[in-house]
């Protein structure tokens, strides 16, 4: 037996255990696209008959499009304030000796282990505290809060990529760091911030439970969608704006995952 043989055969249960998850994870997701073309309002098999009355009535919902635009300017915000903190937050730390470097990662890192309600409810706290009024500002600040350590992890990647001596170069030849970033570390990173816009904008847009907490009178989509499932009829026309949702998050992540591994293929050596 070959030594190539016997390595794919020690893979096989992990080959199996994979295709098990990917099914457990994503066969649920596609009965969202497959019941929004069914003519009838109950989710229930056998399915009926082919319909698109549902993308019909969905586009004429002018609330839902009004809920559009509110997850669309909060996405957009929220993407470049928090790729504009991890652009620095991610250069500092890959490019300067700090004290306590290994702590203050962790700490800025936390929102991702840390469930998303406890932050909702501890902001929801604080803004009552201070006496501001809960709107699509409010709901801004949280997205940015779990939304700069995804922009972080995609962009320290980036900045280790490249050799720092580019960098040192161009300080030898006059630059000052300010003009140095944006002629030399900005261009070499210009794709981690593609991806980690990109990256951001998915998450902010989908994210439901810290909209749930910070939202006043203005519901982002993920809101409007949650108020809609109240109203059985309602449901399949649900199911149509989730499936058109899953289908742009899905093209939005892998074009960014493409574009940040794109970007590292490129700075790493041929002969590595």
């Amino acid at each position: 037996m070959s030594e190539v043989s016997y390595i794919q055969r020690r893979n096989r249960p992990l080959q199996y255990y994979a295709l098990i998850y990917l099914a457990f994870l994503y066969i649920p997701v596609l009965f969202l696209p497959l019941f929004s073309f069914n003519d009838s309002i109950y989710v229930a098999f056998p399915l009926k008959s082919f319909t698109l009355k549902w993308y019909e009535q969905m586009f004429a919902n002018e609330p839902m499009f009004a809920a559009l635009m509110n997850s669309i300017r909060v996405g957009v915000v929220t993407s470049v304030i928090a790729t504009f903190l991890g652009i620095f937050a991610a250069k500092a730390v890959t490019r300067y000796r700090m004290p306590g470097r290994a702590p203050v990662v962790s700490f800025i890192m936390l929102p991702l282990v840390i469930p998303g309600i406890i932050f909702g409810v501890a902001l929801l706290i604080l803004m009552s505290r201070l006496g501001i009024r809960l709107s699509l500002y409010t709901i801004t600040l949280g997205h940015i809060l779990i939304c700069v350590p995804f922009a972080m992890a995609t962009l320290i990647p980036r900045f280790e990529g490249f050799d720092k001596s580019i960098e040192e170069a161009s300080a030898d030849l006059g630059e000052n760091m300010w003009w140095t970033f944006w002629r030399v570390t900005f261009p070499m990173v210009f794709p981690g911030i593609i991806a980690s816009l990109l990256l951001c904008f998915t998450i902010s847009f989908d994210e439901f439970i810290m909209a749930f907490f910070l939202s006043g009178t203005d519901p982002t989509l993920p809101l409007f969608m949650w108020g809609q499932l109240r109203f059985p009829a309602k449901l399949p026309g649900v199911l149509a704006l989730g499936s058109l949702i899953l289908a742009v998050s899905f093209f939005v992540v892998f074009f960014s995952q493409w574009v940040r591994t794109r970007g590292i293929r490129t700075q790493t050596p041929s002969g590595e």
